[in-house]
């Protein structure tokens, strides 16, 4: 039986893939991933509004909704594997705990790099949770049920084989925005994901400023040594994106100079939208920090996250998530958004586009 199971369960979800694509297949078709309005739409760890992050499903679902980019967060395996998924542990979107009790390290948490590629296949992706009172909470309560269905963890390679997959028989140009989490961590448990992660865009043809590729990192450093060593190295020339922490606001994004210094490595900005927009900002009267503006004069593109449709998520001084995407997308003129909801956001730039 062991067998015939796994070709079986592939194939079912090659099938809810293609129904997931099909569905939505008419609006994405004609309006999304090459639009000429120069905004972008980046699928925050794909449909994860909808579905389980960074699962096949909620990639092929952000695809047919009619995204530009889909992100993808990278962490390493024990056997050098790279895979998606958020954090480089495992204890918040899956059930890690049932089947590896034994598993944790000294801290409580599992982690991604302590188990082999076959291992990690084993698990069940679930919806984001916190654990409270013993008990698996999910931490957006109307998203889809905990443990319900089944997604599993995939690797880069299989994400990219999705992408241009559809891009062939779509006729489509989405593009990928993969993330490089923890470069620090990783060097310290001997990996060096930044390398690998760039030999597999280089092998799967995203080797060039003009490819539908951002490379974005938190770690400066990491940024920077990818910018002046790797890239050179490896004969690449991707675009890549610094993105920003609000303590980074306190830090060294406000110092003199600092925004241009970005601008020597990276090609864009990805910081939160409290970076943006200013705490005291009011309903009709929004006050920014400057951010935008200043990275724009240094060349940099402009990509803040995350823009969710649930109330708890909108902030005081928008009136409701249509009001926000036009503050952020034409007040000030930011240069794409990455969003948890991509079907909204594609409906509100075709409509302002009209």
């Amino acid at each position: 039986m062991m067998g015939i199971y796994r070709p079986f369960r592939f194939f079912c979800r090659l099938i809810m893939i293609g129904l997931l694509a099909g569905l939505l297949a008419n609006s994405a078709l004609s309006y999304g991933g090459n639009r000429d309005d120069q905004k972008i739409i980046i699928a925050h760890r794909g449909a994860s509004g909808y579905l389980p992050e960074h699962t096949i499903a909620a990639k092929a679902m952000a695809y047919a909704m009619g995204a530009d980019y889909l992100e993808q967060d990278l962490v390493m395996t024990r056997d050098d594997r790279v895979i998606v998924l958020h954090d480089h542990h495992l204890d918040q979107v899956t059930d890690v705990r049932d089947v590896f009790p034994d598993r944790a390290r000294k801290d409580g948490k599992y982690y991604v790099i302590d188990f082999t590629l076959a291992e990690l296949e084993k698990l069940s992706v679930i919806e984001r949770f916190k654990i409270s009172g013993g008990q698996r909470v999910p931490v957006f309560k109307d998203r889809f049920p905990l443990g319900k269905s089944k997604f599993r963890i995939h690797t880069f390679e299989e994400e990219i084989e999705l992408v241009q997959g559809l891009n062939k028989s779509t006729g489509r140009n989405v593009g990928i925005y993969p993330e490089i989490k923890s470069a620090a961590f990783h060097r310290q448990e001997g990996k060096d994901i930044s390398r690998a992660v760039l030999k597999i865009l280089k092998a799967y043809g995203y080797a060039k400023k003009s490819d539908k590729v951002y490379l974005q990192s938190f770690e400066p450093p990491e940024l920077k040594r990818i910018h002046d060593d790797l890239l050179p190295e490896l004969g690449m020339d991707i675009k890549l994106v610094q993105l920003l922490w609000p303590a980074d606001d306190s830090e060294w994004v406000k110092k003199k100079g600092s925004i241009k210094g970005i601008a020597q490595y990276a090609d864009g900005i990805g910081p939160k939208m409290s970076m943006i927009v200013r705490k005291d900002s009011t309903v009709g009267n929004i006050q920014t920090t400057g951010l935008v503006s200043r990275a724009h004069r240094a060349g940099l593109v402009v990509h803040p996250y995350t823009f969710r449709m649930e109330s708890s998520e909108i902030p005081a001084y928008a009136k409701n998530y249509t009001d926000l995407l036009n503050i952020f997308l034409f007040q000030i003129g930011v240069d794409g958004v990455f969003t948890d909801f991509t079907d909204k956001t594609v409906n509100f730039l075709k409509t302002h586009r009209k």
